[in-house]
């Protein structure tokens, strides 16, 4: 694949929620695509040891311990940066899967603030430090659940579809700036944490999620349309990308062999 090499300004792509899963798979493919990157998560020890896994693998990577809930130490860590390149806004996720009827506030709350306002929190800290580089990207990865419902899922839906409202509004307040806003929203992704959060440890209600699925994306492959989005040429921009397995047609149509 043959991908544009990142300008001096504009090397350092700041990876959220990079302790695992698809952020983890982000930070390691656009480190080997040739951008410095820094890995934020609140789990230190998960970004320390990538950070080392990629700098031994001859690539550059810096590990920040980093709740994006807190504007506070969000503000901070923004003031170690003049410019940076690249934003992939990946911390998130999903908390139970019950009814309207009976969802827990606390779990709408707690996935709002981390797929919106966190998603926020970043974005407005590093803005200016992405047009200052001349040559900025802004991903945003959200869901198939930010484009349509199913049922037992509406915290989440309600949360993704406010992460996509934010990056389609974005993308029309900044247009002329040179700052390009992707959202790349993946479907059905197997990956060793996501399923097994959002049912609280739950190992057989997790495994049933991909269960008679053949091959449900994984965080790799989700990682490598991240990274071809970012490389494209500066000109392009990738406004919204559906990715899904071939065998899940839409968030309530998958076909299962069992």
């Amino acid at each position: 694949m043959a991908t544009a090499a990142p300008s001096a300004a504009s090397r350092i792509a700041v990876v959220t929620g990079a302790s695992s899963g698809i952020g983890a798979a982000t930070a390691r493919q656009l480190a080997a695509a040739g951008y410095r990157v820094v890995l934020t998560a609140r789990r230190k020890d998960r970004i320390e040891a990538l950070a080392e896994e990629i700098n031994t693998a001859g690539h550059s990577a810096a590990a920040y311990q980093l709740d994006v809930t807190d504007r506070a130490a969000v503000d901070e860590f923004a003031t170690a940066f003049k410019t940076i390149g690249v934003l992939v806004n990946n911390a998130g996720g999903a908390l139970g899967a019950d009814p309207v009827a009976t969802g827990d506030p606390a779990d709408w709350r707690t996935m709002y603030e981390t797929n919106v306002i966190g998603t926020l929190n970043i974005t407005q800290a590093l803005l200016p430090k992405l047009v200052e580089s001349g040559d900025g990207t802004i991903v945003v990865i959200s869901s198939t659940a930010g484009l349509s419902t199913y049922e037992g899922g509406a915290g989440y839906v309600a949360a993704k579809h406010g992460e996509h409202v934010l990056a389609e509004t974005l993308r029309l307040e900044i247009v002329g700036q040179p700052v390009r806003v992707i959202e790349i929203a993946p479907g059905m992704v197997k990956t060793d944490e996501f399923a097994l959060t959002r049912f609280g440890g739950d190992t057989e209600k997790a495994t049933k999620v991909y269960e008679g699925v053949a091959e449900p994306l994984t965080a790799d492959d989700v990682a490598d349309t991240i990274t071809w989005a970012v490389t494209r040429p500066s000109h392009v921009n990738v406004d919204l990308l559906v990715l899904r397995p071939r065998a899940q047609a839409s968030n309530t149509k998958v076909h299962r062999e069992l």
